[in-house]
């Protein structure tokens, strides 16, 4: 008798699992004890480290009721500044959903808005809101010591008319009143962005013509190559909007995770944060990430979280031997729980005044989501690399950019990947020459590059490189929309 395709790949689930577990009690012999983290205690974790505290999910809003129109946005002025501003806030109500509206802030180029390119800023998490790059990293401002906003001199809106959208819903100031409307996956993601930009671009059709440009980062990894496909089969297949898609960039992002997570002990022990025989013995729990991994690529739910449970076992086994070393940048070290302390932006977003001229009522804003951390559960091991070759044959560019201190997504995982990955120009890629990229003629990167594809290796910065590297990463991007990554001056 033989067996179906589903019966055998269910008898490998099965007996992946049994193995696992025999490997894993056997291994945790050698290693100091693993805590393994649910999903919600994970979510709490990363929470507490940027000194932010978990509360209940305000985003989901209970007996709640307004007119829900699909597909229509609302969208309004505001400025911080008292001036006239192209700055812009709105709700979308997303047509595939229920009751759910997206929180969106539109920031008009502070160069040349009608020529330069329109970005959208994608935050990661799971679950993360993008006012934390608002504040932080790439926006136009700044939170300074008193609560009060300041100008960034190196946002990217001084380059491009640029989008921060809080998404999947239940991010930000993004809610619902039904819980069905939060994704679990890429499709539901793309789909929901993708409805929205095309809604946006109605709206305002005068950048329709301008340069588009996907940009993110940390778990947007996926968000970015799944919404960039999505564009481009729309465009080929000519619906709706045509968006002028020109290229995405993602910085130290989750993409392919077989390839990333079997970096991590590599990567940890090059920067002396493990010595070999940890190495070594944490590398015996790879077989079983991998194999789980390559289940859960074309299996159900179950098979992605448990292939998520082996492979996080290989990042807690790091994380218990480097103690409270910041896994977001190794030249920190954590006080307890807190990593960073960004908690001044959930504090001035939560002022009524605030609010008010954000247009979110009485909406509080809790900068990430526990809700949506533990809905993406599922999503988290998919590999999101086989959306790019195509893309790439058809001339989008592409740029992985990656800080070289971030332990979590770290430089070493996104290079394996970036050269492992099939395409016309693969081989050109991989004997390319590695160059210097400069900043003010000193060395800030270095860089590789064939046709549309770019890697870039960011000295001195850690998971959030324009926070880091605010000028370098302003350069950077201004280099590569222009089609002149190597030169060395805005």
């Amino acid at each position: 008798m033989e067996f179906s395709k589903t019966s055998m790949s269910l008898l490998l689930f099965i007996l992946l699992s049994c193995s696992y577990l025999i490997s894993r009690m056997t291994l945790l012999q050698r290693i100091p004890s693993t805590t393994t983290f649910l999903p919600n205690q994970r979510a709490e974790k990363l929470i507490r480290s940027l000194n932010l505290f978990p509360k209940d999910p305000v985003n989901i809003i209970r007996d709640h009721s307004f007119d829900f129109v699909p597909g229509k946005i609302v969208e309004k002025k505001f400025s911080f500044f008292g001036e006239k501003l192209g700055h812009h806030v709105g709700y979308y109500s997303l047509p595939r959903c229920k009751a759910a509206r997206m929180f969106y802030f539109f920031f008009k180029s502070r160069n040349s808005a009608n020529d330069d390119p329109v970005v959208i800023w994608l935050a990661g998490g799971p679950g993360c809101s993008s006012e934390l790059a608002i504040f932080y990293e790439n926006g136009p401002f700044q939170i300074a010591n008193n609560l009060s906003i300041v100008w960034n001199d190196y946002g990217w809106d001084k380059a491009s008319n640029i989008l921060f959208v809080d998404q999947p819903i239940g991010t930000g100031f993004s809610y619902t009143s039904d819980d069905s409307d939060i994704p679990h996956d890429e499709s539901a993601v793309s789909n929901d962005l993708c409805d929205f930009l095309q809604q946006f671009f109605s709206d305002h059709p005068e950048f329709v013509q301008n340069d588009f440009y996907i940009t993110g980062e940390s778990y947007a990894g996926h968000y970015v190559p799944a919404l960039a496909s999505r564009i481009h089969q729309r465009n080929k297949g000519n619906k709706g909007i045509i968006i002028n898609l020109k290229g995405f960039a993602i910085g130290n992002g989750m993409t392919n995770p077989i390839i990333q997570y079997s970096a991590y002990t590599q990567y940890a022990f090059d920067m002396k944060l493990i010595t070999k025989q940890d190495q070594d013995n944490i590398n015996k729990l790879l077989p079983p990430c991998v194999d789980a991994t390559k289940i859960c690529e074309s299996g159900d739910r179950e098979s992605c979280v448990l292939a998520f449970d082996h492979c996080e076992d290989i990042v807690n086994s790091i994380l218990l031997i480097v103690g409270d070393i910041n896994f977001f940048d190794i030249r920190k070290m954590c006080k307890g729980p807190l990593c960073y302390d960004f908690s001044d932006v959930e504090t001035l977003l939560n002022e009524k005044i605030v609010r008010d001229a954000l247009g979110v009522g009485e909406l509080k804003f809790d900068i990430c989501s526990k809700v949506v951390y533990q809905a993406m559960h599922q999503d988290w091991m998919r590999n999101l690399e086989v959306d790019i070759p195509a893309l790439l044959e058809d001339g989008i560019k592409v740029l992985i950019y990656a800080g070289e201190f971030d332990l979590i997504c770290n430089w070493l995982g996104n290079s394996n990947w970036v050269h492992a990955m099939e395409w016309s120009g693969q081989n050109q890629f991989v004997t390319s020459k590695t160059v210097q990229f400069l900043v003010d003629d000193v060395e800030a990167g270095l860089l590789k590059s064939y046709g549309p594809l770019s890697f870039l290796k960011v000295n001195g910065a850690g998971h959030m490189v324009p926070m880091d590297q605010p000028k370098v990463a302003l350069q950077m991007l201004v280099n590569w929309m222009q089609g002149n990554l190597n030169e060395t001056s805005i």
